[in-house]
């Protein structure tokens, strides 16, 4: 499985960002630009993924790291973000509310 840190994926904007946490987890702080796709709703919503490489966060990296395994048995180029949201703003980066 591929993963990157919240570090390195600073230095990916243009990589989409799928936060898979739920709708309240992600209203209430997400990584700027992320598109929330619940993983409770994904199987439903894998027509929304855009083409290409994707990056992929939830809270701590576990849920993100299950909806990566299972991309990548389809095919997609999926990443998984360690540490997730909660390592992201403890490293002090921007949060979207």
């Amino acid at each position: 499985m591929q993963t990157i840190t919240v570090h390195e994926l600073t230095e990916r904007g243009s990589t989409p960002l799928i936060d898979v946490r739920e709708p309240h987890e992600y209203a209430a702080g997400h990584v700027p630009g992320a598109v929330n796709i619940p993983m409770s709703a994904f199987g439903e919503r894998l027509g929304e993924l855009p083409d290409g490489a994707i990056n992929v966060i939830c809270e701590l990296g576990g849920r993100s790291a299950s909806i990566v395994q299972a991309l990548e048995q389809r095919g997609y180029d999926a990443t998984n973000v360690e540490g997730g949201t909660a390592e992201w703003i403890a490293s002090g980066y921007p949060v979207e509310r």
